[in-house]
C-alpha cells in the first residue's frame, strides 16, 4: 500500500511540474491532446458557461463571465500547489519517512502539514525527518516550493500586462468605429477627410495587434477568457472588425489602392484560425448571414454617402461573400464558446459610443449628438458630404475672407 502510494506521490510531482512548465514557462503552443490545464480550462469552462447560458443576455451575464478569467487563473495556481503538497506527502508517507515530532503518533495527516509547511518555506521546524534521504526530499521541495512561487510571481503581471496592450487598441476602436465596432461604421469615419494613408496606418497597428494576440493567447490561453473593461467591447469583435474592413477593403473601392491589407488580413484570420482551433471547436456556418442582401444594399449606400465606391458592380457581394467564407464559420465558433457577440457589419438604428455616455450625461448640458459635432463623426445626409467642409475649415475660411478683404482696403488707399 506505501508502496503504491510513494510511486503516486511521484507521478503526481512529475505531472504537475510538467504542466506547470509547459504553461508558464515554455513560451510555444504544446501540440499534445491531454494536458491537464487544458483539461482543467474546459471542464470548468464548461460548467461556468452552462450557467452563464441560462443567464439573460445583458450586464448580469457580462458581469458574471468577467469572473472567470481572473478566478480560473487563481484556481489553477492554487491547484498546483495543493498537489505538489500532496505528492510530497504521498512519497514520504510511502517511504515511512522518520520524524521528529512533538507528538507520538505519526499518520498522513503529520506527513501532509510537514509537505505543507516545507513547500511554502514557513520554517517552523516542529516536525523535521531524521534520515539523509528524507532530509534531501525536504530540500528538494523548499527549493521547489520557492521557485513555484517566484515563477507565480512573474507570470500574474505577464499575464495583466498582455491584457493590458490587447485593450488598449480596443479602447482606441470604439471612437473610429462606433459601439459595437463594425467595418462600415470604421471605414465611413475614416475616410471622411479622404485620406486614405491614415485608414491604411491604422490597419496596419492592427496587423501587429492581431499577430500579438495570436502570440499571447497561444502562450497564455487564459488571456481569451479575459472579458473587455467596457460594454460593447471585446477582443473577438474588434478582430472580426478588423476582418470585415479588411475584406471590404479585398473587394476594392474605386481610387483607392491598398496591397498591404492583405498582410492585415492574412494575419488576423491566422489568428482566429488557431485560436478556434486549439479550443477544438469546428467551424460554424449559422443559419442567418451576418450580411444578408438587404443589409449589403444599406452597407453599400451608407459607404456611397462619403464617396466609397464598391469596385465589381453587382458581382461585388458575391467576391465579398467568398471572402467571408474563409474566416467568418471559425470566429462563428469562438463566438460560440465565449458567448460573444459579433459585430455587425452595419448598425440597424444609430448608436452612441461608449465614450459618448457617462452617469454624469444624465445631468449634463452636453448631448451625444454634439459630442459628435465636436470629434467631426456626424455626417450630413442632406449634402451627402462629410460634415469637415462645414466645420473644419470655418476658421480657415475665415481667415481668407479677412485676407481678401485688406486686400480690397490696399487697392482703394492705393
Amino acid at each position: 500500500m506505501k508502496i503504491l502510494a510513494a510511486i503516486a506521490g511521484v507521478i503526481l510531482i512529475i505531472t504537475m511540474l510538467e504542466d506547470s512548465f509547459e504553461t508558464i514557462v515554455l513560451p510555444r503552443r504544446v501540440s499534445r491532446r491531454f494536458r491537464l490545464s487544458r483539461f482543467f480550462y474546459a471542464s470548468t469552462w464548461l460548467l461556468w458557461s452552462s450557467i452563464a447560458r441560462k443567464i439573460r443576455p445583458g450586464n448580469r451575464r457580462e458581469f458574471y463571465l468577467s469572473i472567470y478569467g481572473p478566478a480560473s487563473l487563481i484556481v489553477l495556481l492554487v491547484f498546483w500547489a495543493a498537489v505538489l503538497v500532496i505528492g510530497f506527502a504521498l512519497l514520504q508517507w510511502g517511504l515511512s519517512s522518520p520524524l521528529n515530532v512533538p507528538e507520538k503518533l505519526v499518520n498522513f495527516g503529520t506527513y501532509l502539514y510537514m509537505s505543507g509547511t516545507t513547500f511554502f518555506t514557513l520554517g517552523l521546524g516542529d516536525v523535521v525527518p531524521t534520515l539523509g534521504l528524507d532530509r534531501f526530499l525536504t530540500v528538494a521541495e523548499a527549493g521547489l516550493g520557492f521557485l513555484f512561487l517566484a515563477l507565480i510571481i512573474g507570470y500574474v503581471p505577464v499575464i495583466y500586462q498582455a491584457f493590458s496592450r490587447r485593450e488598449i487598441n480596443i479602447s482606441l476602436l470604439d471612437a473610429r468605429a462606433g459601439s459595437p465596432s463594425c467595418a462600415t461604421e470604421l471605414l465611413r469615419r475614416s475616410y471622411r477627410d479622404r485620406k486614405i494613408d491614415e485608414l491604411i496606418q491604422f490597419m496596419r497597428e492592427w496587423e501587429r495587434w492581431s499577430a500579438e494576440l495570436l502570440e499571447s493567447h497561444l502562450s497564455y490561453p487564459v488571456l481569451t477568457y479575459y472579458r473587455s473593461q467596457h460594454e460593447r467591447q471585446s477582443w473577438l469583435a474588434a478582430l472580426t472588425t478588423i476582418l470585415d474592413t479588411c475584406a471590404l477593403l479585398i473587394v476594392g473601392f474605386e481610387d483607392i489602392s491598398a496591397p498591404t491589407i492583405r498582410f492585415t488580413f492574412a494575419i488576423a484570420r491566422h489568428a482566429a484560425v488557431d485560436l478556434a482551433q486549439i479550443y477544438g471547436t469546428p467551424p460554424i456556418i449559422p443559419k442567418l448571414s451576418r450580411l444578408s442582401h438587404e443589409d449589403f444594399g444599406k452597407m453599400h449606400d451608407a459607404l456611397a454617402e462619403v464617396g466609397l465606391e464598391l469596385r465589381l458592380g453587382e458581382d461585388a457581394e458575391q467576391h465579398l461573400y467568398e471572402i467571408r467564407r474563409s474566416y467568418e464559420p471559425f470566429v462563428n465558433s469562438l463566438a460560440d464558446h465565449l458567448l460573444v457577440n459579433l459585430p455587425p457589419w452595419i448598425h440597424a438604428t444609430k448608436t452612441v459610443d461608449d465614450w459618448q455616455t457617462s452617469a454624469w450625461d444624465h445631468f449634463a448640458e452636453w448631448s451625444p449628438e454634439k459630442l459628435d459635432e465636436i470629434t467631426h463623426i456626424i455626417i450630413d445626409h442632406r449634402k451627402k458630404i462629410p460634415v469637415r467642409h462645414s466645420h473644419t475649415h470655418t476658421h480657415s475660411d475665415q481667415t481668407v475672407e479677412q485676407h481678401s478683404d485688406d486686400d480690397r482696403q490696399e487697392a482703394s488707399s492705393g
